[in-house]
């Protein structure tokens, strides 16, 4: 479909599972994460599908949690819906196997924005001219850890109660895989990059 040219727009609502099957793990779910099925926790690093959409160049894209930044959440939908061709939104949803209070799940939104698990971004294939760069990075550096971040949902704290050194082993390869994706981010945003005009965090 996103090669399709189509002028069609898809929302997506990652949860990082496959919520309808019970809380399975998929290619989303992050490093170091329980699921059924999955005990031992995901050992490899949870596949960038926006990335992967925005490698088609032709194809606006836009990465939202509403919990941490609702005016680029609203200019994310806006600009998708403006867009002649298709678009693709990956909004962050929380999800019971998550193991989280969801009385806090706007707050931890903002935290998960903060570590830099969940980068907030747009990528608009028309600002790619006149040296422009159609990627946007709409949130800062990573701020605060990943593990303290984890450590408040049940689908890490799980393993690092059963397998403490395994648990602690993946979790510092999830922020290593985090580093990594900013500074990837960096690089594909310019350089010398002005941060969005979005209210920051």
């Amino acid at each position: 479909m996103l090669a399709s040219g189509r002028d069609v727009n898809v929302l997506v609502l990652d949860t990082g599972v496959y919520s309808n099957t019970g809380g399975q793990a998929s290619k989303a779910t992050p490093r170091g994460a329980t699921a059924k099925f999955a005990t031992d926790g995901r050992a490899v690093a949870r596949k960038d599908l926006g990335m992967l959409a925005c490698s088609y160049g032709s194809t606006y894209v836009a990465q939202v949690a509403i919990g941490a930044n609702p005016a680029q959440c609203i200019r994310a939908f806006h600009e998708a819906e403006s867009f002649r061709g298709p678009s693709l939104i990956l909004a962050y949803s929380h999800c019971i196997a998550h193991g989280i209070n969801m009385t806090t799940s706007m707050t931890h939104q903002k935290d998960l924005v903060k570590s830099g698990f969940w980068p907030l971004f747009r990528y608009d294939p028309r600002l790619a001219h006149d040296g422009g760069h159609p990627l946007h990075l709409d949130s800062r550096k990573p701020s605060i850890p990943f593990r303290g971040v984890a450590m408040k949902e049940g689908r890490f704290s799980m393993l690092m109660r059963s397998k403490p050194e395994h648990a602690d082993a993946l979790l510092k390869l999830a922020q290593s895989d985090i580093d990594e994706t900013w500074r990837y981010d960096e690089q594909l945003a310019g350089f010398e990059r002005e941060y969005s005009d979005l209210p920051s965090l």
